[in-house]
């Protein structure tokens, strides 16, 4: 197998009986050998060596990403090559950034954090949680965990997805259900068919004051509709993910009222890595004994 770094071997012991462990990137200095790999743990967050890495790697049997997302590898894997994901290790991570980001919209925190910092005591009636409509894009890890946390505070959900399910409702039915939403959060993995998805038309439909939650991927969101709606301080928004990605200092996002950046960072916390490499550890030991694997992504992701 193959890993990135000489951090990421590390973390990955002890691997089973016969397994070689080969660190590799896609530099220049090519360990001897790699033409055998069977399983591939690219970097995190990475992708510019993607072409790289499977040119010299004939007899690749599995990617194994530390993402959630796909989108980079997804058009690249080979035939016959199983392409598993990350799923699990950022969900926790990123739901309660997702939370976190709602709920000191509804208190108004921005504003109370203006005020401490002023040194003013003002009082002011903020809104709540109870009562309030939640819907989901995407029906999977992290969108269950964003609904669980706020659902305690008395909010109800809905759940869209790619394809409809019990208790789920597809993305043919999403403008019926967006005037009815007071949270809409982005929870979906990014396709061509979900590019652009929340566009001009579909965030015009959201009532007076809702909240757009994206901690997914930027480009679901058309960013110029979501800025005209926040300038007019018809909506509010929390973003970890943005298009473009980085966003640049002198994008008019940053001075839109109603909004809080974070510069995806969901899924960044402290325990990501032990999650992580855990699972590698166990997809790994899978592949060797000839098991299922896990997080298995299909072809139409």
């Amino acid at each position: 197998m193959c890993v990135p770094d000489e951090s990421a071997r590390q973390q990955i012991e002890p691997v089973p009986d016969g397994v070689r462990v080969l660190v590799w990137n896609g530099g220049d200095d090519v360990p001897e050998g790699i033409a055998d790999t069977e399983f591939l743990q690219p970097g995190y967050m990475g992708g510019g060596e993607a072409e790289t890495l499977l040119a010299a790697m004939p007899q690749l049997r599995v990617i194994q990403l530390l993402s959630a997302g796909v989108e980079r590898w997804l058009p690249l894997k080979p035939d016959g090559v199983t392409l598993c994901n990350g799923k699990g290790v950022h969900g926790g991570g990123t739901a309660e950034l997702a939370v976190v980001g709602v709920m000191a919209l509804v208190r108004r925190l921005p504003f109370f954090l203006g005020e401490q910092a002023a040194r003013r005591w003002t009082e002011v009636t903020t809104d709540d949680l109870d009562g309030k409509r939640l819907l989901v894009l995407g029906a999977g890890d992290i969108g269950r965990r964003i609904a669980a946390a706020l659902e305690v505070f008395g909010v109800q959900t809905t759940y869209v997805a790619r394809t409809a399910r019990d208790g789920v409702h597809g993305v043919d039915e999403l403008r019926s259900l967006v005037p009815e939403a007071d949270i809409l959060a982005v929870a979906m993995p990014l396709t061509d068919q979900t590019r652009g998805l929340v566009d001009a038309e579909l965030l015009a439909a959201l009532p007076d004051g809702a909240i757009v939650a994206n901690i997914a991927r930027g480009a679901i969101v058309d960013t110029d509709a979501l800025l005209a709606e926040l300038q007019a301080e018809r909506l509010h928004a929390v973003l970890d993910v943005t298009d473009p990605e980085p966003l640049p200092e002198d994008h008019p996002l940053w001075q839109a009222p109603n909004l809080i950046i974070t510069p995806h960072v969901g899924g960044g916390t402290h325990g990501w890595e032990r999650r992580a490499y855990g699972l590698v550890r166990a997809q790994i030991e899978r592949y060797v004994a000839g098991k299922p694997l896990e997080n298995v992504v299909g072809e139409t992701y």
